[in-house]
């Protein structure tokens, strides 16, 4: 797929890549520059998206409540889905 920039610099994000990104009219999108030089988009999320990511817990923590948590946590970095 490409796109052609206008005398603004700007393009058009195909659309196919803004379904699968899952972009609407006025959505913010970043672009990251990785180490091998090319360039990523993914589509912002509000803070409000979050809601409800991270599960509440009452109470403290106990030292070997996090120990277990950590020990059968999965290897390797955590997943965001």
């Amino acid at each position: 797929m490409q796109s052609a920039l206008n005398a603004r610099g700007q393009a058009t994000i195909p659309k196919p890549i803004r379904d699968h990104l899952g972009l609407k009219p006025g959505e913010k999108v970043k672009f990251f520059i990785q180490p091998d030089g090319s360039v990523a988009i993914a589509p912002m999320v509000p803070i409000t998206a979050l809601d409800g990511f991270v599960k509440s817990r009452p109470g403290p923590i106990s030292i070997e409540d996090m120990e277990t948590a950590i020990a059968e946590a999965p290897p390797g970095p955590p997943k965001l889905v």
